[in-house]
């Protein structure tokens, strides 16, 4: 399971991409590959041709921080790609067993997280794993992703209610966009944590049961969630448009807190409202119905 692969495919696809005109390289004649040959990223990183192939055949044991950056350079690497390349490189040190047993421990939601998310009122909350497993939600966030919640197949996670759930491809206004910034973002923790079986295990389900996230995935563009807007398609308010902003929570738990918000005096805002009294009357209403059930004691 080392990361050979993905090492070797990502820096032949940043190679590809980049055109000699924009490395300010000279061109001469007819060229059988697209973007740039390995002579010329070796020569623009200042590295040998035969260190640089030993590179892109996915060798990134050893290499120095400065030979990164140079290639991260040479490469027009933005600053994801460049993280990405660096857990890329810290991921071919260690020893695999010692990897491996580092994520035996599943991260759980301390309690006081939980509180916290409990309790933003007016704005949908979660608190999200690597993997995107939504681990925790307080009601607004239920009811804004209900269609995922009742969705057995999904186990809520976003990527699975992306690529396997019909109502995904309503639900987000742009589903392309959402579903490649989900691909990304898995890319970039399979990049840091090569090792952990529950994340390949997921990945390798969306590549057996998805089309669209297999092509995807294959580019190996890479993604982090920070702030965005998101516009969503709710099947009882109708069309959202909010504020996400995703914080890390500060320690190694890997865990996210991810929260969705309106601007004040805005129709989105009134949908979040409307959404949260819905929410309200419904869950008064399953605490009714699961307390009076009769009794089934015998007397």
């Amino acid at each position: 399971m080392d990361n050979r692969d993905a090492v070797s495919s990502f820096l032949r696809s940043r190679r590809e991409r980049i055109t000699p005109e924009q490395a300010g390289l000279p061109t001469y004649g007819q060229r059988r590959v697209p973007g740039l040959r390995r002579g010329e990223v070796a020569t623009l990183a200042g590295v040998s041709v035969e260190y640089y192939t030993r590179l892109e055949r996915g060798n990134l044991r050893g290499v120095s921080d400065s030979v990164l950056d140079a290639l991260a350079q040479a490469l027009r690497l933005d600053a994801t790609e460049r993280m990405y390349l660096y857990d890329l490189a810290r991921a071919a040190g260690p020893a695999p067993g010692a990897r491996a047993r580092k994520r035996e421990v599943r991260p759980a939601v301390r309690p006081s997280v939980a509180r916290i998310v409990e309790g933003m009122s007016g704005m949908a909350a979660f608190v999200m794993n690597n993997r995107l497993d939504a681990l925790a939600a307080n009601p607004l966030g239920r009811a804004l992703y209900s269609e995922m919640y009742a969705d057995a197949t999904c186990g809520a996670n976003v990527a699975r209610f992306a690529f396997f759930s019909p109502a995904a491809r309503r639900f987000y206004t742009d589903w392309e966009r959402m579903a490649r910034f989900a691909v990304g973002a898995l890319r970039v923790e399979a990049g840091k944590s090569p090792y952990d079986r529950e994340l390949s295990n997921l990945i390798g389900e969306l590549s057996t049961r998805s089309d669209a996230f297999r092509v995807m995935w294959g580019s190996h563009d890479v993604h982090v969630f920070r702030d965005s807007t998101k516009r969503l398609n709710h099947p009882l308010v109708g069309d959202l448009e909010l504020d996400q902003e995703t914080m890390s929570l500060p320690d190694e738990s890997g865990l996210s807190v991810v929260v969705y918000s309106a601007p004040p005096e805005t129709a989105a805002e009134d949908g979040l409202k409307l959404l949260a009294s819905w929410s309200a009357t419904t869950g008064q209403e399953q605490h009714a119905q699961s307390t009076s059930k009769p009794s089934t004691r015998q007397p």
